[in-house]
């Protein structure tokens, strides 16, 4: 478990953003060679995005599951390695922008490739091999059968959502689900494959850096998807009419950065229903969330102290109202079956008293911003002077620009305040910046790797509001990222009393 309280620093890059050659990062070689880096850096946290299959848009806060991991991530070395996977060659496609994911290739390729691995691990697999996958799926009971199910059935209804099953599979009848279970056995087998691949992988590599003193922080968006295996399985939690539409939806109204709000559309959570259970699907998704990673940020983390609810049937957000939310019961309850939390609330947006008041109800840490800070005055909340010590401080996240392309497109009047406060110029303001939040009173400090390299906005990981383009899919290569970066931001950490010490699994 990673201690929030304790003064460090990290870097914020997803698992796909990672090189290699088959199409897309993954947990192979190149991000033990990321940790080796961070090491070199002189940093302590290694921040993740949701690392669940990705959705519309190739997001992956649009996810058929909230528990499965996504299949894109599971690397092919080791595949290759325990003789279950000829090496393969990988698509020409890969090679025609090695900064960018090109998921209609990637995905349909990395598939295949998996279907072989499992072929050849069905042909060849030690007897060791196969318990080692028995004892993992009875320990994954909580979610994994609906998973698997759900994959084989959308498969087999050629990916349409499941709502639009014949009768018997939507409203899931007994006996429609047993036959099922017989007629799709061996399309579930592989996905119990992929998954447990997935989970050894996503713990070995969480092992390797916690021994190079490296804690993973993960990332849990708050809401799950409409077509997805939780609400499937479990649509009396969610705010569906009877034939399994959501009536409401999910979202954030108007504001500065939009005349229209978001409309997320993701179906909103029937508390009362989980409350009544002692908020038993939180706890196990939380819980699962503590195998893969040693903290995490909660996406929207305003939605538990209040939501709001959009109509399904308006087109954007300018209609709706909000709700309270489940508030400090939800985490004492999962505080009770899993003890303390290593949470980070995003405490981003529209922020009123009820959401400040319950993230320190729960002691969590909220997030500043330093890329909003020079907008106004010296009273804002986002400048380093007025942090508190229970922040985590970023340069900017994936929703942001990247701190040069933010330089480059910001107001005269910001560029002069930053400027000033930073003393810093065209040349050094993403140093300057990651200076900032290095010397603040913040315990944790965060850069995502593009701030690092100073990248500009075309390495941008995602525009919040946008679908499509190049949201989601930045890579970096290895002539982009040498030793100086590392050099100086291993100096900002030891002189900022940033050189945390993470307890090596195994040792007192």
């Amino acid at each position: 478990m990673m201690n929030l309280q304790q003064r460090s620093s990290g870097v914020l890059l997803h698992i796909t953003s990672l090189p290699g050659p088959h199409g897309i990062g993954d947990f192979g070689p190149e991000a033990y060679a990321f940790v080796d880096w961070l090491k070199r850096a002189k940093q302590s946290v290694w921040q993740w995005l949701p690392t669940t299959p990705i959705g519309p848009g190739d997001s992956p806060y649009q996810s058929v599951s909230a528990f499965a991991g996504s299949p894109l991530m599971v690397a092919l070395e080791p595949l290759i390695k325990r003789g279950w996977l000829v090496a393969p060659t990988p698509d020409p496609s890969f090679d025609n922008d090695k900064h960018r994911v090109n998921f209609a290739s990637v995905v349909p390729w990395r598939l295949q490739q998996l279907r072989a691995a499992h072929a050849g691990f069905e042909q060849s697999a030690t007897a060791a091999e196969r318990k080692a996958l028995d004892t993992w799926t009875k320990a994954q009971k909580v979610w994994l059968d609906d998973y698997l199910l759900f994959m084989a059935l959308e498969a087999a209804h050629q990916g349409q959502a499941w709502w639009t099953w014949a009768e018997p599979l939507k409203r899931r009848d007994p006996k429609a689900l047993t036959a099922a279970r017989r007629e799709h056995a061996h399309e579930m087998a592989f996905w119990r494959f992929v998954q447990w691949c997935f989970d050894e992988q996503c713990s070995e590599l969480r092992l390797y850096a916690n021994q190079h003193g490296i804690s993973i922080m993960g990332d849990l968006p708050i809401f799950v998807a409409h077509h997805s295996a939780d609400c499937w399985a479990r649509p009396d939690l969610y705010v569906l009419d009877a034939d399994f539409q959501p009536t409401v939806v999910a979202g954030v109204p108007p504001d500065d950065l939009g005349p229209l709000g978001q409309r997320w559309g993701n179906p909103l959570y029937r508390w009362d229903r989980m409350a009544a259970e002692g908020y038993a699907w939180w706890t196990a998704r939380v819980r699962r969330a503590l195998t893969q990673a040693d903290a995490f940020r909660i996406d929207h983390f305003r939605g538990f102290a209040g939501y709001y609810e959009i109509p399904a049937s308006s087109p954007d957000a300018k209609t709706g109202r909000w709700l309270k939310g489940p508030g400090k019961p939800l985490f004492d309850a999962i505080a009770a079956a899993l003890g303390e939390l290593p949470i980070v609330a995003e405490d981003l947006g529209f922020i009123t008293p009820d959401v400040r008041d319950l993230r320190d109800a729960c002691g969590y840490p909220g997030m500043k911003i330093l890329q909003f800070a020079f907008g106004a005055d010296g009273a804002h909340e986002f400048l380093p002077h007025n942090y508190r010590r229970d922040v985590i401080v970023y340069t900017g996240t994936h929703d942001n620009d990247t701190v040069v392309g933010w330089w480059r497109q910001a107001r005269e009047a910001e560029r002069n305040f930053a400027g000033t406060y930073l003393a810093c110029n065209d040349q050094d303001i993403h140093w300057a910046m990651i200076r900032a939040t290095m010397n603040s009173v913040a315990n944790v400090a965060i850069v995502p790797l593009q701030d690092v390299l100073g990248l500009g906005s075309e390495h941008r990981m995602n525009t919040p509001g946008t679908m499509g383009g190049n949201n989601w899919c930045w890579r970096f290569t290895h002539d982009m990222v040498g030793e100086e970066p590392a050099r100086v931001l291993g100096l900002y950490a030891e002189v900022s009393g940033r050189l945390a010490t993470v307890p090596v699994p195994g040792k007192s």
